[in-house]
């Protein structure tokens, strides 16, 4: 995923069991195409270079079986990590909170959820028969990276939507091309948990 183009489109599949989506670049090239494994007991992903699997260029794995504090590994096709995404357990109940670490284990950046309310209504609302269809285009949550001092790099925002399947990633600063790449593989990962938590 070299020299990417933003904003990044995440666009989730709904005609297959799996838990899997496309990236796309702002030009409509894919750029990757994620897949989570089915059935396992630790969260198992893996990144190929298109839609026909023939490639795999990332995989990215959970170190324990629970995820409410998990971390995530992410490395490259040639197994090399090259950095991790972790779950803020405690700090993530109301509004989601997940740190990326780089290649040598240092944090790096903070990913967090803009306005907790947007979780909470979208599940009390999605708890309702009728309503629950519309709440895909009702609330829409919003992420924001940040560096270390606070500023904000990037932003992750769901897009309206039926079932809640696109999301868009937006790049608002500059930054090297590795840090590129392991915030969007870090929150390729923390879509697939939000998203499976309402």
């Amino acid at each position: 995923m070299k020299e990417i183009k933003f904003p990044i489109k995440l666009i989730f599949n709904i005609s297959t069991l799996a838990n899997d989506f496309t990236a796309k670049d702002t030009t409509g090239q894919t750029i990757a195409y994620v897949k989570q494994k089915m059935f396992k007991l630790k969260e198992d992903i893996v990144v190929y270079e298109n839609e026909s699997k023939s490639t795999v260029n990332f995989k990215i794995k959970a170190d324990k079986w629970i995820d409410f504090s998990a971390a995530y590994s992410i490395s490259d096709n040639t197994g090399k990590e090259i950095g991790k995404i972790a779950r803020k357990g405690w700090a993530s109940i109301w509004k989601a909170h997940y740190e990326l670490i780089d290649q040598n284990q240092q944090l790096q950046y903070h990913v967090r959820e803009e306005n907790g309310w947007v979780k909470v209504l979208d599940s009390l609302l999605g708890q309702i028969p009728v309503l629950s269809i519309l709440t895909g285009y009702l609330f829409n949550p919003s992420y924001k990276v940040t560096d270390l001092n606070d500023k904000i790099i990037v932003r992750l925002k769901k897009e309206p939507s039926f079932f809640g399947r696109k999301f868009e990633i937006s790049k608002l600063e500059h930054i090297d091309n590795d840090d590129d790449e392991r915030i969007i593989l870090g929150l390729m990962m923390m879509v697939l948990l939000e998203r499976r938590r309402g």
